[in-house]
């Protein structure tokens, strides 16, 4: 087979020994055609110093049923758990790499391929039982995975447990509306750590991983007002979603985190409310407002809320609302041209109102209860100054 590019547009969920045992019901419920299971055996490649790792680029070569097939994933984009990413796969005749199968413009410029080949090193492997099922759902073909098996580097291993939904022919939409039903049988969660990023924390040792502040975001130089909305919540997403982990490998601060990622996507709706009317993220907004309290109390279980269906359906609404920029249908014309225009202006602007407000709060004396009253309002200028204070040194 000659080398053949695709964009591979997927999205990955983590699922609970239940909803495996669940899924064959779902999956007849669906019109389907199902793929016997494959064994399959992965190992990833990377130099001493990591150079692929630090290019985001992914190579390893797959083997099953008696054939071998090589892939390289170039820099893609995550927004919540949908993956798209550059791929290109070429079969070869044993287990042994050979990149001159691949075009010379997939590298970055100045690498000599003869010579990467030669420092490339095996770091990790994964695998796996991969079943599959092709279900067509509105206009689309859209491949259903269930992958069971085991990542692995030296000593080191833990289990893979995934259901991937990717998009073979279609819309996007009808992606994201598939897995909304498939969310509906509970014991999943949507993740945004690939198989690739989970074996490279191994091959390191697998350290802890550490609470990580929100830094400010930087938005791209010339971003509209759009551009910069939709890039600072995808940036909270992500925050949301890396604490998640945390939380689920036993970090308990990092539940905190979690609240304050939902208070900042609430926040980011307002801040963008003079453009955006409400009732385009209607729904959002109300899935958001009843997450926050089951996140509350101490006692609350990690793996129990994170595999809900309630928090499930939140954040795929949010990624489902980024992805098909779902605020546009609710916009006029005039509305939409704002929106086009330059975010640094807008941030300029929206900046200087929360100055003022702010100055008008603090301006004069308060005593503690009159400082504990405004503290809501603290927090919320102290949101917006994260998410539009990028463009200033």
């Amino acid at each position: 087979m000659n080398e053949i590019m695709t964009v591979e547009i997927e999205l990955k969920f983590i699922a609970t020994p239940a909803a495996i045992a669940a899924l064959p019901e779902w999956i007849e419920s669906q019109k389907n055609q199902h793929f016997p299971p494959q064994t399959l055996a992965n190992i990833y490649f990377d130099t001493a110093d990591k150079r692929l790792r630090q290019n985001d680029i992914g190579l390893r070569i797959r083997g099953y049923d008696g054939r071998y097939e090589m892939t390289v994933k170039t820099g893609g984009k995550v927004v919540g758990g949908l993956h798209q990413r550059p791929e290109y796969n070429v079969d070869i005749d044993s287990d042994q790499l050979d990149l001159a199968r691949f075009p010379q413009d997939i590298w970055p410029e100045g690498w000599a391929v003869d010579l990467l080949q030669a420092e490339l090193q095996p770091l990790f492997r994964t695998d796996f039982t991969r079943e599959k099922w092709v279900i067509t759902y509105g206009e689309s073909e859209i491949e259903l995975a269930l992958d069971q098996g085991s990542i692995s580097a030296d000593t080191l291993s833990e289990p893979l447990s995934e259901i991937e939904l990717e998009l073979k022919q279609g819309t996007q939409g009808d992606l994201l509306a598939l897995a909304a039903e498939l969310a509906k049988m509970g014991g999943l969660r949507q993740s945004n750590l690939s198989k690739a990023a989970r074996g490279y924390h191994l091959a390191q040792g697998n350290p802890p991983r550490e609470l990580r502040p929100f830094l400010v975001f930087q938005p791209v130089a010339k971003s509209t007002v759009e551009q910069g909305m939709a890039g600072g919540l995808e940036s909270i997403l992500e925050h949301w979603q890396y604490h998640e982990e945390l939380w689920l490998r036993g970090e308990p601060a990092a539940k905190t985190m979690i609240i304050d990622a939902l208070a900042m996507v609430r926040q980011s709706l307002a801040i963008f409310g003079g453009l955006v009317p409400r009732k385009a993220s209607t729904e959002l907004r109300a899935l958001l407002i009843a997450l926050e309290p089951q996140l509350e109390p101490k006692s609350v279980d990690a793996a129990l809320l994170c595999y809900s269906v309630d928090y499930l359906k939140c954040k795929l609404a949010l990624t489902s609302w980024l992805i098909t920029a779902g605020w546009r249908p609710f916009m006029d014309a005039k509305a939409q041209a704002k929106f086009d225009g330059s975010f640094k202006r807008f941030c300029d602007i929206m900046l200087s109102r929360s100055a003022a407000d702010l100055k008008e709060a603090f301006g004069h004396n308060l005593d503690d209860d009159g400082y504990l009253a405004q503290l809501p309002r603290l927090n919320r200028q102290l949101i917006a100054f994260q998410l539009l204070s990028g463009f200033y040194p």
